[in-house]
């Protein structure tokens, strides 16, 4: 299932927050979405996951989604956003719960995501006895489990130390490399866009309008450390982001 935004704008108010977005996210690749603070990715973000209704213009599903699919369009926050009650396994199956899904049916994709996300062996355990990283993977393995269209990333690794970054952006390559799938990815970090991202966007200060987008043809399983490319391609994100990155951090307000 694609993804088709035309001609979007959003205003709270008084302030406009978007003005006049139009993008395609096709199935099967992350398009990230960068910019300095307060440009709105996260608004537009909540804008194609549904949560809010842009003021001008639409946004289209087109094609069908992925065969099983419970939740088309699902989100993975940077909070992780589990039940601290509930065990690894209670944590995904709640999302199974809520589409009546439960016994050996449940139990066949708990196990299928526990393993790739490599947290077999932790499916018994509390939030509380996890690192930070490994929340993480259980927000993944969670929406795994519901087969969305298009997963909508909302700085997922921001509250992680460098090198559980590091470590989970080689877990998400190695998610995608076996089994490809749609993600929608907002982020600060320019070093993650060009790691995970196969189509970049670069926002500009609110309103935020599309000032670039960059497109990454390099598989993600040959991207690392050290390549020159993608150095540059870094560079070059930054270099179209640093006096608008100043300028909104004058304004002081993040949406």
């Amino acid at each position: 299932m694609d993804i088709r935004l035309n001609s979007i704008s959003h205003s709270y108010g008084d302030t406009e927050v978007l003005r006049d977005i139009s993008l395609d996210i096709p199935s099967g690749r992350i398009v990230c979405l960068v910019g300095p603070s307060g440009c709105g990715k996260s608004t537009l973000l909540r804008l194609i996951g549904g949560l809010e209704r842009p003021t001008i213009g639409k946004i289209l599903q087109l094609g069908d989604p992925p065969q099983g699919c419970l939740n088309p369009l699902t989100y993975i926050f940077q909070d992780f956003a589990l039940l601290p009650w509930r065990s690894v396994r209670g944590n995904i199956s709640l999302v199974l719960e809520d589409h009546g899904i439960r016994g050996a049916s449940a139990d066949a994709i708990i196990e299928d995501v526990l393993a790739r996300t490599k947290l077999s062996d932790f499916r018994d355990a509390l939030p509380r006895q996890l690192s930070g990283g490994m929340k993480q993977r259980v927000a993944v393995a969670r929406a795994l489990a519901v087969k969305p269209a298009v997963m909508l990333m909302d700085e997922p690794l921001s509250a992680l130390d460098s090198q559980t970054r590091e470590l989970l952006m080689d877990d998400l390559v190695a998610l995608w490399t076996r089994q490809p799938f749609t993600a929608v990815y907002v982020t600060h970090n320019l070093a993650e866009a060009v790691r995970l991202g196969h189509r970049i966007v670069v926002l500009s200060r609110r309103p935020g309008q599309i000032n670039e987008v960059v497109e990454i043809d390099k598989p993600l399983a040959d991207r690392g450390y050290g390549d020159a490319d993608l150095e540059k391609t870094q560079k070059h994100l930054w270099d179209l982001m640093r006096d608008e990155a100043r300028a909104a951090d004058e304004e002081l307000i993040d949406v």
